[in-house]
């Protein structure tokens, strides 16, 4: 049988437990990479990605699961500061994971507008795509919002996270 691969891309800018309640239900998969958007396809501005990447890994070791990993591919196939699509992105993985199946995981309000994405139809041809709503209603919003009034954020992330966000100047968001 075949390993499986889950892909959870996202900002993180920052992860939230919105985005640990995703990972939670992803337990099946031999493999959940987590992969911070290098560049946003429709423009948002985030923190640097060196940055997220170090938010994302602090998330990782403070879920503690153990099928989860940071993917760093976007970087690594992205050309200049363009945004890098699902379908390179998906296209990059399987040549990387040549035997294994791969489902993408995206939430509901992407799923609701997948056909926005680069080559929709053949993504949906190639590989799995899963919609898996939070079911802890904390986005990165929320946080990047509460630091910015001087709020405590403790309840919307991860301890390590949290700490890092508060102490950390590299972890300023200007909104």
């Amino acid at each position: 049988m075949k390993q499986t691969l889950a892909v959870f891309g996202s900002a993180f800018n920052p992860p939230s437990l919105g985005h640990r309640s995703v990972l939670e239900r992803l337990g099946q998969f031999d493999k959940v990479l987590l992969l911070p958007s290098f560049q946003h396809a429709w423009g948002k501005v985030m923190l640097d990605y060196n940055a997220r990447c170090d938010l994302v890994r602090a998330f990782i070791c403070d879920i503690s699961q153990s099928n989860l990993e940071l993917s760093t591919i976007e970087q690594q196939i992205a050309v200049d500061d363009n945004a890098v699509t699902t379908f390179a992105v998906l296209e990059a993985l399987q040549l990387k994971y040549p035997d294994w199946n791969i489902t993408f995981v995206i939430g509901p309000d992407n799923f609701l507008s997948f056909e926005r994405f680069y080559k929709a139809d053949e993504i949906l041809k190639r590989w799995q795509v899963m919609a898996c709503p939070e079911t802890v209603p904390i986005r990165s919003t929320l946080i990047r919002e509460a630091l910015l009034n001087g709020n405590d954020i403790s309840h919307y992330t991860t301890p390590t996270v949290n700490s890092m966000l508060v102490t950390d100047k590299r972890f300023r968001f200007n909104e």
